[in-house]
């Protein structure tokens, strides 16, 4: 797995290593290689001879991709052509690649919820890399025959995920707020609707996959329901233990941002019999109370929520 030490991984860690797996995880904050320096990335993949590869690793803040949109391709698109090479000169591992939904980028509401078909219009750097990762995950398929499964997720939180994505943020500096610094939220887009999954629905879905989903296949890992961020706000904030106030911050609006993004998980599914099981304000209450435990070593003393 790489990338096990990151928010998903971590999760998916405890999942696999719950079902029994023997996992072994990489990661670059741990002295693992980087996904650039691919000969780091094939002595290890042939030392440890995979079964299954977790391709996790990468490049995550869609909002500093818009600052370093070279950086972001190098390590989403060439990190992943480096993996699947050192994965085929060792030949027989599956490998489930994980992008993002946002590469189908701009959207109109007739095609939503969106299909595997739909086509790719990223409008982020970070989702043209995770556009350019996904197809070079095909064509490894289709040009060397590699056992390859393609997921496309969603939004997805829970506890442990840092604040550079909106839920947690939100989570963050309410939980700030509460511990006395200030009665004001900042905020950016709240018109904007996502369909959020709970992280530990998400790592269920890569398991199942790494047993059913089908090679070369690209699967929307989803609910299928959209809710703007607004009312996840609203929901985090009556979890409070105090009055506070949501303020709109410019700062926090991105260049672009897309109205509506909803998956149709029809294929995952019928695939593999994957179902979300978590509901969002379990899991807003989970996030929450996380950052609540972890707010003094997390958040520096003069941090404004």
């Amino acid at each position: 797995m790489t990338g096990a030490a990151g928010f998903v991984g971590r999760h998916l860690t405890a999942h696999l290593a719950a079902c029994g797996d023997d996992v072994m995880g990489t990661d670059r904050s741990e002295g693992g290689p980087d996904l650039l320096d691919s000969v780091g990335l094939d002595r290890l993949v042939a030392e440890v001879d995979p079964e299954v590869v977790f391709h996790l690793a990468g490049q995550a803040d869609v909002g500093g991709s818009w600052e370093a949109p070279a950086d972001t391709l190098r390590v989403n698109a060439e990190g992943t052509l480096h993996l699947l090479e050192a994965v085929r000169s060792v030949g027989g591992a599956r490998v489930i690649t994980v992008t993002s939904a946002d590469i189908y980028g701009v959207v109109r509401p007739e095609d939503l919820p969106l299909s595997e078909t739909a086509p790719l219009r990223p409008v982020s750097p970070y989702a043209a890399s995770k556009a350019a990762a996904d197809l070079m995950a095909l064509q490894a398929h289709l040009g060397y025959g590699m056992d390859v499964v393609r997921a496309r997720s969603f939004n997805h939180l829970g506890p442990g995920q840092d604040d550079r994505f909106v839920c947690s943020a939100l989570a963050a500096r309410i939980a700030a707020a509460e511990a006395g610094r200030g009665d004001e939220v900042r905020v950016g887009n709240l018109a904007a609707r996502r369909d959020f999954t709970d992280v530990r629905d998400v790592v269920r879905a890569y398991r199942c996959l790494a047993n059913d989903g089908r090679a070369g296949a690209a699967y929307n890992v989803c609910t299928g329901t959209s809710v703007a961020v607004s009312e996840v706000a609203e929901r985090l904030m009556g979890l409070a233990n105090r009055p506070l106030r949501l303020v709109d911050d410019p700062s926090l609006h991105r260049p672009v941002d897309v109205p509506d993004l909803r998956g149709d998980p029809t294929v995952l599914r019928t695939d593999t019999g994957w179902e979300p099981e978590v509901a969002l304000d379990d899991t807003l209450t989970d996030l929450l109370a996380d950052w609540r435990r972890r707010l003094p070593d997390a958040i520096p003393a003069d941090w404004a929520p």
